[in-house]
């Protein structure tokens, strides 16, 4: 296939870069290097520094044989991304490229409008791009679990039946997200199936829980490979910043009670997930969406592991439970049904004891870039 990533230089875009180029498909790689350039303005850059895209792209293909191709520039250019479709003709594209951070779009006024702005008009822009350039091509866009919010019902897989007065209809799954970033991409998900009633587009969404890891097979062949890893409150999820805290013994930040559950999924599986989604595409006018989880934890459970593995490393891991600057329920029924994925063939790497203990290595080999003030910058809801 021609597949063009969008927001390749991303914690989950470069894995999953070298992962399809790994398998012998032609990818393109862009990204504006948005996540750089506000880590570097937050004062919060990634544990591990990064070569840029191109430099990684130049490694990857020395230490693979594999060419990967790179734009540099923003998507919510139309022209820009236009240009890219009419030379790539792309027969599927992975939708990155979106501000990732719900405490990004919390801090003021001016990140939040960067956030609606940057989310929906970089899809929009897809959606056109795709319509009047390459119409057969399959888009495979990164939803969140966190649209769907903590109803007190099971959270089916993106569709629900209801009767009502007699009659019966299939709807999108309600939502109801508790940030503006997770409700920008419930628009993403409105804007999509629009679309894909209009003119019958295929589309993938895959609502994906918080991913954690270092490792892939990939980034594995040379350190300067691995992913963009954030440990601090804004772009950091929380079993990567938890590992983080314990390896600098810093108390690990449990928002309220950390009863708030939530499901999880290696980053591995990320890059299993997208790859079955690609090779086995959505039908034309087809909206297919898959809960991309793998297990559920609560905050207390994932803290409770790290105390566990680090403290059996050595480490002298406490636990921290601070007001909750989220507005969010805190007890509460959580039960999502993940099960189109593993029919695809999704084979589950699951957190594990060793798991955590080898991010705990790779941590520690580079605790000396740990900035203490960037964990925790009480960004609030309020």
């Amino acid at each position: 296939m021609k597949v063009l990533v969008l927001g390749a230089d991303g914690y989950l875009g470069w894995p999953t870069t070298m992962y399809f180029s790994g398998k012998g498909h032609d990818v393109v790689a862009v990204d504006n290097y948005f996540r750089r350039t506000e880590a570097h303005a937050l004062e919060c850059e990634a544990l591990v520094p990064n070569p840029d895209l191109e430099e990684r792209a130049a490694l990857w293909e020395k230490v693979s044989g594999n060419t990967i191709q790179v734009y540099i520039g923003d998507i919510t250019d139309y022209g820009f991304l236009r240009n890219i479709f009419e030379t790539v003709q792309p027969d599927a594209v992975i939708h990155y490229a979106e501000q990732p951070s719900a405490p990004y779009s919390m801090m003021d006024r001016d990140r939040a409008a960067f956030t609606v702005h940057n989310n929906l008009i970089g899809t929009l822009n897809i959606v056109y791009a795709v319509k009047e350039v390459s119409p057969e091509c399959h888009i495979i866009k990164l939803g969140t679990m966190g649209e769907y919010g903590t109803p007190d019902i099971d959270i089916e897989e993106g569709w629900i039946d209801i009767e009502h007065k007699g009659r019966k209809d299939t709807f999108l799954f309600p939502r109801q997200a508790s940030s503006l970033y997770h409700t920008t991409k419930i628009q993403d998900t409105d804007l999509l199936w629009f679309y894909i009633r209009t003119w019958g587009l295929r589309v993938t969404d895959l609502m994906q829980g918080p991913v954690y890891g270092l490792s892939t097979e990939e980034a594995d062949r040379d350190l300067r490979l691995m992913p963009h890893f954030s440990y601090d409150e804004i772009f950091g999820t929380v079993l990567n910043r938890f590992v983080v805290q314990a390896v600098a013994e810093y108390p690990l930040t449990v928002y309220g009670k950390g009863n708030q559950t939530r499901g999880y999924l290696n980053l591995k599986d990320t890059m299993q997930c997208v790859y079955l989604s690609a090779t086995q595409p959505a039908n034309r006018g087809e909206l297919r969406i898959f809960n991309q989880v793998t297990e559920t934890f609560s905050v207390n459970e994932l803290a409770q592991k790290v105390k566990k593995v680090g403290n059996g490393l050595g480490y002298d891991v406490q636990l921290n439970n601070i007001d909750n600057p989220r507005i969010e329920k805190e007890d509460h029924y959580y039960n999502p049904v993940y099960t189109g994925l593993l029919e695809l063939g999704l084979e589950p790497h699951y957190l594990t004891d060793d798991v955590i203990g080898s991010m705990f290595s790779i941590v520690d080999t580079y605790k000396d870039n740990i900035k203490r003030d960037a964990i925790f910058k009480g960004v609030s809801w309020k």
